[in-house]
């Protein structure tokens, strides 16, 4: 990702309109964490039915199978034949042998199908309710389709299966009905524009009808996952009315105990919540905020991520909202997921840390009480580079809006030190976050009247020298942060009549002309 000044877009998204913009929280627009990126990566925008090898199995997949010579493919002449042909019994053979064309893992035949011209027919056998077998082979084999590139999800819809699929959700059977909604998760899933066109189309109120007590636990996970596609993408969001109308079931769908189900509900929110403070308030509203933070404990890594997300958005938003967080326990949580075995939870454990670390001081205070500052101290050691960016923001934050006091205890506690030692990374926007927080350091020590011992401890831990070496930064923003810090700090005038004197577990300043000392 190239390199951008750190006046850009990444720090106009804080909150606190009132406070400087390079000082507040970061809300995260287009720089996508790795979570995501691996939610993504797993393929659950779209899903293609997979017919396995051994019959057992493909017949508990379709109740319709029908004999097709053993294991052989039929070809698409054969299919096309078929599938055109007057009689039921042969459209649902040639309907059949697409599917499972349509259903290989490595390159199914999805464009030839529709060059075939078939896409008509399978659109036209959805609404054949006395031909449940035809009905259902068709309609798996559009959901294959729909599965595929843009292009090929444009194809289903432009023959017309949107409205036919909403139809078909009503079916009484249950295995027709399951696959109309995952044909139109695939749909849904392939972008805003297609997601807006279903919701038009009153999707919502149809999915919605077909939750109840008595829905089988596989039907609502295909379910669930359709919904979360709704909720996705925000190039526009969802309409708030679409998004009203899913609420309720999400919030139900979230205190069931599966995990796939708790999962996509989980991500469902993450996209609901990952805008502006009223969008976040329409969800935090629910009262569903104290139910992700127990699924941030949860033992699978599918929930605990999407919680862990939906959590981090939330306290990106006002300080009354991370303040429902903070009181639903997620303090508690957060210490014991900034040391979780993977790399990819921590950076967003301290992504959240970071967010809530923008607010007032109080919401700063809750931080220290509750322990985050030392495991936060550990990732800017020894974190990998992306969770050390996102802790050395956490720093910026906390020393953009603490108190002197909140400043001297995350300097004693060893952050000025780790961000030192993070001055040598290539990253320029790290550095010019570094370099705002010890220009923080440095505004709290002079209300103290200590900057002189201060600039001694920096250049005790080899931050003078850093600093020095980064005017020749090939960054001009660089050269200029760390030109002024130099000119501003560690002038000889600042140093006069100050010694350092170094203990086992601190730096102790003392100046013959202050009386009171700072502490490090």
């Amino acid at each position: 990702m190239p390199t951008k000044n750190i006046t850009g877009e990444r720090i106009t998204k804080f909150k606190n309109k009132g406070k400087d913009p390079a000082k507040l929280r970061e809300k995260r627009i287009t720089e996508c964490v790795e979570l995501r990126k691996a939610h993504k990566d797993e393929s659950f925008l779209k899903r293609r039915n997979i017919t396995l090898s051994s019959l057992p199995d493909e017949e508990a997949l379709s109740p319709y199978l029908i004999s097709n010579d053993g294991d052989t493919f039929s070809s698409i002449e054969e299919i096309v034949k078929d599938v055109t042909s007057d009689c039921k019994d042969s459209q649902t053979r040639g309907c059949q042998a697409a599917r499972k064309l349509l259903s290989q893992e490595r390159n199914p035949p999805l464009k030839e199908i529709i060059d075939a011209g078939l896409l008509s027919r399978f659109v036209s056998f959805l609404s054949m309710d006395d031909e449940p077998a035809l009905q259902f082979e068709a309609a798996w084999a559009l959901t294959n389709i729909a599965s595929g590139t843009s292009w090929h999800t444009q194809q289903v819809v432009e023959h017309g299966a949107v409205p036919a699929f909403i139809a078909l959700l009503a079916s009484p059977l249950l295995h027709i009905s399951e696959q109309a909604v995952w044909a139109l998760g695939n749909i849904a899933g392939d972008g805003a524009a297609y997601r807006d066109i279903l919701i038009e189309c009153n999707v919502v109120p149809a999915l919605l009808a077909r939750i109840s007590p008595d829905t089988p636990v596989g039907y609502l996970r295909n379910l669930t996952w359709t919904l979360s596609n709704l909720c996705r993408n925000k190039n526009p969001f969802p309409p708030l009315s679409a998004v009203m109308q899913v609420l309720p079931s999400l919030i139900q769908l979230l205190h069931l105990s599966d995990k796939d189900i708790l999962s996509d509900a989980c991500w469902a929110i993450s996209y609901l919540t990952d805008g502006d403070n009223d969008r976040i308030d329409v969800v935090v509203k629910t009262g569903i905020v104290p139910r992700l933070v127990e699924l941030m404990s949860h033992e699978q890594l599918g929930v605990l991520t999407p919680a862990l997300r939906s959590i981090g958005n939330i306290v990106s938003g006002s300080d009354v909202q991370t303040q429902m967080a903070i009181d639903a326990g997620v303090l508690n949580v957060l210490p014991q997921l900034m040391r979780h075995p993977k790399a990819s939870v921590q950076k967003e454990a301290v992504w959240a840390l970071s967010n809530i670390a923008a607010g007032p001081c109080k919401q700063i205070q809750q931080l220290i009480t509750c322990g985050l500052i030392p495991p936060l101290v550990e990732q800017l050691k020894n974190g990998d580079f992306k969770t050390q960016r996102e802790a050395v923001w956490a720093v910026t934050n906390f020393t953009s809006g603490g108190t002197v006091e909140q400043v001297v205890y995350l300097v004693q506690s060893g952050a000025l030190e780790a961000i030192i030692n993070l001055l040598q990374v290539k990253d320029a926007k790290v550095i010019l976050v570094i370099l705002d927080a010890i220009n923080n350091m440095f505004m709290a020590a002079e209300k103290l009247g200590e900057m002189g011992k201060l600039s001694l401890l920096i250049e005790e831990l080899g931050g003078l020298d850093r600093i020095e070496m980064l005017q020749n930064h090939d960054n001009d923003v660089v050269y200029q942060a760390a030109h002024n810090l130099i000119e501003k700090y560690f002038g000889d005038d600042e140093n006069d009549g100050a010694k350092v004197e170094t203990t086992d577990d601190a730096f102790v300043f003392q100046c013959t002309d202050v009386q009171k000392t700072f502490e490090f």
